[in-house]
């Protein structure tokens, strides 16, 4: 049976459209910054990190168990602009999400596990509310990816048949959930390698077309 064409992407944000929120790296760069104790800091952030992502605490309440529990040099204030300096777009990415929802008339949703003050920050500072129409992030719907209530959630909100949803996502084992719910899923590796997908499911760019 031929795959129908979709009608809407389901997107993750982190590793696809931008850079991740706050990776390993991330961490140990602002541990060399500010001359904290990156072993501490990474296991503060690891017991709590995913209730941050879950919207059931504040980034001020998760900063406060990693870094704040103590007396800093620095402020809280200079903490969360190296936070949210560490994002940086793809563009290639977002172009063809832009192309690609023009070209076709698609239903965008970004499916994504972020904090809430990360993820607003994110869409506010690279215009992703201009092509995105809904967005599904962990600290909104208070469900996290594996969890396959987030996905679900999607689906009810975007309100489109299962076969004509394309999710796309750079972990695998986010991919095989998704498709375990019978979502057609790519494994996001590079833009090469997702473009060619999504040309094969009927999503061509102009400069693709024969």
């Amino acid at each position: 049976m031929i795959a129908k064409r979709p009608t809407a992407l389901f997107l993750d944000v982190g590793g696809v459209l931008l850079t991740n929120g706050w990776d390993r790296v991330m961490r140990k760069r602002a541990a060399e910054t500010f001359g904290l104790d990156a072993d501490d800091m990474d296991e503060r952030h690891h017991l709590t990190f995913d209730t941050y992502e879950l919207g059931k605490l504040t980034l001020d309440e998760y900063l406060d168990r990693m870094v704040f529990y103590k007396e800093r040099r620095f402020s809280r204030e200079e903490f969360k602009e190296f936070m949210f300096a560490q994002s940086k777009p793809f563009p290639q990415m977002l172009d063809l999400i832009r192309y690609l929802k023009k070209a076709y008339g698609l239903k965008i949703a970004v499916v994504s596990n972020e904090g809430r003050e990360l993820t607003i920050y994110r869409i506010q500072k690279f215009g992703l509310a201009e092509f995105v129409d809904f967005f599904i992030a962990s600290s909104f719907v208070h469900f996290r990816k594996p969890d396959a209530d987030i996905y679900r959630i999607a689906l009810d909100i975007a309100q489109v048949p299962l076969d004509r949803v394309v999710y796309i996502e750079d972990r695998l084992m986010f991919v095989e959930v998704a498709q375990g719910l019978g979502i057609r899923a790519v494994h996001h590796i590079r833009f090469e390698s997702t473009r060619a997908s999504l040309a094969s499911s009927g999503l061509v760019l102009a400069d693709q077309e024969r």
